[in-house]
């Protein structure tokens, strides 16, 4: 019974690829890692609450897990209301990809990987503009 009343049961992904691609990035850290997108879900986090994509990653192809990308509401909210309008589904996906990107780039090996990946308003304003967006 408390077991219920105090887990959290996460809701199931979606908007994955029929057919899952792996995918490689080379990292400034000098690792080269491997990834799947597994889709994505609504999060709430005490008053924060926003997307959660998720992607499985591998740094050997041997040992997978899968990292989140927290893109915050309020974030997105805070760039939308300064550029007049909103981001398409596609763009926050390419924001949730680029913040896995920077994590691979500025962790420093593969076990700091481990933690989720938070987007704030600056990374929102950083990416968006690097894409050209």
């Amino acid at each position: 019974m408390f077991r219920s009343l105090f887990s959290r049961k996460k809701t199931a992904l979606t908007g994955a690829p029929a057919v899952r691609r792996m995918k490689t990035y080379s990292a400034q850290s000098g690792y080269v890692y491997q990834y799947f997108y597994e889709g994505q879900r609504e999060f709430r986090s005490g008053s924060e609450s926003g997307a959660e994509y998720v992607f499985q990653i591998s740094a050997d192809r041997k040992n997978w897990r899968n990292t989140s990308v927290l893109v915050a509401a309020a974030a997105l909210n805070a760039w939308q209301e300064a550029h007049g309008r909103e981001l398409s589904s596609t763009e926050r996906y390419a924001i949730a990809k680029m913040a896995l990107f920077q994590a691979f780039d500025e962790r420093p090996a593969p076990a700091g990987m481990s933690g989720e990946i938070r987007v704030r308003p600056a990374d929102v304003e950083g990416i968006v503009e690097s894409l050209g967006l």
